[in-house]
């Protein structure tokens, strides 16, 4: 049996989930469908996903095509809880790309083909909903080849009956011209053997040569086949069941070479248990073996594996092994997280989507809860890293970041539910950030001047290429001194600069060691921990910061002749609008509008357009705050503060000692 590791993506309400258990409910795995709207489909399992009807949180169920095994994994179509879909997409050797007939390619739909091909990743498109009323088929095609891709390639002819219980998606013959001729335009393009085969054979080239080039390209992500059909009556269905079979990829992997995997889900078993969702890349994993698992460059940890779950036939049965290419639930990895490398790193992590640009103080109901709420929220945090919880001591508050307020709402359903929990949210706020605006130096020296910690620390804070995160490099002798104390003051200077002059994060800077010293006698971790903070926060003062906010790129189609009143509305937001298109009596727009004011925009559009406005966003980049800038309140001893961080150090005793 070969495995292929699919992901079902799509925008909100195309109807994902949907397709997914007409799949399984075609592959033979259930006997009856389950619809989103009653709650009872096979992958939103989630009670707070039954009741909303949308997915939430990843899921992943197994059918078999013939000799394929297809771990399918369901995603969530709503941009509030994109983390998920990131996590998915390392692990994925297909993708399905699920498009409404009737509201045809949205915004989250274009997100999601841009990193698909940025990625690689091979992928079919399936037109759903032919069946609804206002389907279309030929203003969709076009659609996706503007919007998306024009290496798309429609596998059958027009929809009959559109819009109707009785719409057929028929599929064209192997031999049938129209496909033949689509084929050897689109595959001649990319591949010059068949060009010249083309060119030499008059004209024609052998129909299954042209699948067998069709299933190469599409598996190199070059062409995108597309299926038109109905997850509600089954129309369509079997031809992009024969698609995924025969064009996507399957899974690779030495099951006797060394162990290597990737950590997408974490999960609570019944007993409080962690589960970890792996994808093997190769070699095999055996019950109570031991296993070391990395996070970026650095060793995580180890532990032995207690309880291995492999994916087949609709569930999850317990196995004593888990060999390249298939998915499985591990137990035993107690402190394992989510983007953890099982065995041997492929590559390190890296971020497809934007992270979020919203954070919010949550709030107990009753403050005697208030360490239960963040225990909770850690729990919350295991199974999605990116909402960063931020503790402010000082405060006892705790925040999260969100993407959206669906979010919000979701976090909130879960802590009342899961964990009988109730919450509020303060008002949500932008997530800024901070870039050096030039350089600065800063150093203290041990025994010298007010320096009361038994260490020698310089540091010089450079700009650095936009995207290029936190660089630490050393300008001393790597021998100069210890490497335990080498490295407490990287990791030091990576957790100061989680708060700049502003007390935003700092980031895209390159921080070079220019002075190391310390006493072989007296010196421990804990003087260079508490001593690198004043030194980097010296520097970061001299060199300054640029102070910068997310800004989401939008999209506005509306009646022409709403331009007008519009206009000021989007200067008052600080919208950065572009030359507007008319096309009759529809006008697009588009341009850059801060990421806190999207929100009020969704909002106002109705009015300002009768109700005929759409509005498409998605994050573009950072650009610097105009007008006053908005200050983070401090969760740290504030370095910033020499006098006042001295007397809350000494309060606190010397710090970590260790290594």
């Amino acid at each position: 049996m070969h495995t292929l590791n699919l992901g079902i993506l799509a925008h909100v309400d195309a109807g994902k989930t949907s397709l997914t258990e007409r799949l399984l409910h075609t592959a033979g795995v259930i006997e009856e469908l389950g619809r989103v709207d009653d709650g009872n489909t096979r992958t939103d399992s989630l009670a707070l996903e039954r009741r909303r009807g949308i997915t939430i949180k990843s899921a992943v169920v197994s059918f078999a095509v013939d000799d394929v095994t297809v771990n399918l994994i369901d995603t969530p179509g709503h941009p509030d809880f994109i983390a998920e879909v990131e996590r998915v997409l390392s692990v994925l050797d297909g993708a399905v790309l699920v498009i409404s007939a009737v509201e045809g390619v949205q915004a989250q739909t274009r997100v999601l083909m841009r990193t698909l091909q940025r990625l690689n990743i091979p992928t079919l498109v399936f037109v759903n909903k032919t069946d609804r009323a206002g389907a279309r088929y030929g203003q969709v095609l076009l659609n996706i080849s503007e919007k998306l891709t024009p290496n798309a390639v429609a596998m059958g002819p027009a929809v009959t009956a559109p819009g109707t219980r009785d719409a057929h998606c028929p599929s064209y013959d192997a031999d049938d011209q129209r496909l033949t001729d689509r084929l050897t335009d689109l595959l001649t393009a990319h591949d010059d053997a068949l060009l010249a085969a083309y060119v030499e054979g008059g004209e024609t080239i052998a129909p299954t040569w042209l699948h067998e080039q069709l299933a190469a390209q599409t598996g190199r992500a070059l062409v995108h086949p597309v299926y038109f059909g109905s997850a509600v009556t089954g129309a369509g269905i079997a031809a992009l069941i024969r698609g995924i079979k025969e064009l996507l990829p399957a899974a690779q992997g030495d099951a006797d070479g060394p162990v290597s995997g990737t950590v997408f889900k974490i999960e609570r078993g019944p007993a409080g248990e962690r589960l970890a969702y792996v994808r093997m890349f190769s070699g095999t994993v055996r019950t109570r073996d031991r296993l070391s698992f990395a996070r970026g460059p650095a060793a995580a940890g180890e532990g032995r594996v207690t309880g291995i779950d492999v994916f087949a036939d609709g569930s999850d049965s317990r196995s004593a092994s888990v060999g390249p290419g298939r998915i499985a639930k591990l137990q035993g990895l107690g402190d394992i997280r989510i983007g953890d490398a099982v065995g041997i790193a492929r590559k390190a992590a890296e971020h497809h989507f934007a992270p979020p640009t919203l954070e919010s103080v949550v709030v107990p109901e009753a403050p005697a809860t208030r360490g239960e709420l963040h225990f909770a929220l850690a729990q919350l945090a295991e199974q999605d890293p990116l909402i960063n919880l931020r503790q402010d001591d000082i405060r006892k508050e705790v925040s999260v970041s969100l993407y959206g307020e669906v979010q919000k709402e979701v976090i909130q359903a879960t802590l009342a539910e899961e964990f009988g929990i109730d919450v509020t949210f303060r008002e949500t706020t932008t997530i800024c950030l901070e870039r050096p605006s030039g350089t600065g130096a800063a150093f203290e020296i041990i025994d010298k001047d007010d320096n009361p910690f038994l260490a020698t620390v310089g540091l010089r804070v450079e700009p650095a290429p936009i995207g290029s995160g936190v660089d630490h490099r050393l300008g001393v002798e790597l021998g100069s001194m210890p490497y335990s104390l080498m490295r407490a003051v990287e990791e030091t200077v990576l957790e100061t600069l989680e708060q700049g002059l502003y007390g935003w994060q700092v980031t895209d800077c390159t921080v070079t060691m220019t002075h190391s010293g310390y006493s072989s006698v007296s010196s421990t971790a804990g003087d260079f921990r508490n001593l690198t903070p004043l030194v980097l926060m010296a520097a970061l003062q001299q060199a300054g910061t640029t102070l910068y906010e997310p800004m989401h790129r939008f999209r506005l189609e509306l009646p022409a002749d709403a331009l007008g009143p519009l206009l000021p509305v989007l200067a008052h937001l600080t919208a950065v609008p572009g030359t507007p298109s008319v096309d009759g009596a529809l006008c697009v727009l588009e341009g850059e509008i801060p990421a806190a004011r999207v929100h009020e925009l969704r909002q106002r559009l109705p009015s300002l357009t009768r109700g005929e406005g759409l509005l498409e966003s998605a994050f573009a980049s950072h650009r610097p705050v105009v007008g006053s800038l908005p200050r983070r309140s401090r969760t740290d001893r504030d370095p910033l503060d020499r006098k006042g961080y001295l007397l809350r150090t000494a309060l606190r005793g010397p710090g970590p000692s260790g290594d």
